[in-house]
C-alpha cells in the first residue's frame, strides 16, 4: 500500500453526526478518534473564498457568529461535505483532510479566532 493510499484510509471518516441542538458536528475517524467541531468555529474557519480569500494573507475575521448553527450536511463525492449554515453560508467544501487536520488543533484555532476578534475590536455576538 502506498503512503497516499494509507493517508486516504486514515483520514476517511467512519461517521459524521450533526448535533443540531448542541451546534456541534462530530466526526469519527478510524482508531477511535472523534472530533467535536463547534458550528461557529467551522463557520469562521470555512475553507470558502469568502472566508479564506483567494490567496495567502487574505483570510477574513468574521464577527457575530456566536449563535450560528448547521442546517444541513451534504456529501460531495467521496472526499468531502458541504455544510449549510443557518446564516445561509454554503460555499465551503469541507474535505476529510480538513477535518482530520483541524481536529487536533481545535483549541488553538479557537484561540486564534478569539485573538483576531479582539485585535480587530470585533465581537462573537451579532
Amino acid at each position: 500500500m502506498t503512503d497516499a493510499a494509507k493517508k486516504d484510509t486514515v483520514s476517511s471518516p467512519l461517521e459524521i453526526r450533526l448535533k443540531s441542538e448542541e451546534k456541534i458536528l462530530e466526526v469519527d475517524f478510524p482508531g477511535g478518534i472523534t472530533y467535536r467541531f463547534p458550528a461557529e468555529l467551522l463557520r469562521v474557519e470555512s475553507p470558502s473564498a469568502e472566508v479564506q480569500g483567494h490567496g495567502p494573507g487574505q483570510k477574513k475575521t468574521l464577527p457575530g457568529r456566536a449563535h450560528v448553527g448547521i442546517m444541513k450536511v451534504e456529501p460531495v463525492g467521496h472526499y468531502a461535505v458541504k455544510l449549510v449554515f443557518d446564516d445561509m453560508h454554503d460555499t465551503g467544501i469541507f474535505t476529510w483532510d480538513y477535518f482530520y487536520e483541524l481536529g487536533p488543533r481545535i483549541d488553538q484555532a479557537w484561540q486564534d479566532y478569539l485573538d483576531a476578534l479582539d485585535k480587530e475590536g470585533l465581537s462573537r455576538e451579532p
